[in-house]
């Protein structure tokens, strides 16, 4: 089996989309409109692999993020450049802890979404 895509449920598609587009780097790479009920939008990495399927839905439904899920995570050469954006844009995060023996930091999505970025060193996105 291959994993296809990961489904997040958001509240404001525009913000959602400027997140993981604007700031992630992902790419819409398909939309699909279901009646009045939702919008799906797909985005993809630079790889093209796995996808992430943002679902809004139409009927105004507020979500509670559930504990069940943990984190997305996206790995990036240099870390410190996106420390740096995430300190420009003002967003709260949360940096790696030494004693782990990675290099991340964790900021929240639009919707509280935990996002891990990773710095991977071409490793493939492993620890």
């Amino acid at each position: 089996m291959k994993l296809l895509h990961t489904c997040l449920r958001v509240r404001d598609l525009e913000k959602s989309l400027a997140f993981y587009c604007g700031f992630i780097g992902l790419r819409e790479v398909g939309r699909k409109r279901i009646a009045d009920e939702a919008t799906l939008v797909f985005l993809a990495d630079e790889g093209g692999g796995h996808l992430v399927e943002l679902t809004c839905n139409h009927d105004g439904r507020e979500y509670t993020l559930g504990d069940q899920f943990g984190h997305l995570a996206f790995g990036v050469p240099d870390l410190a450049a996106v420390e740096a954006e995430v300190k420009r844009r003002g967003w709260e995060f949360w940096p790696s802890r030494p004693e782990v023996g990675s290099k991340y930091l964790f900021v929240c999505d639009p919707d509280g979404y935990d996002v891990e970025i990773l710095e991977t060193q071409d490793r493939g996105g492993g620890p």
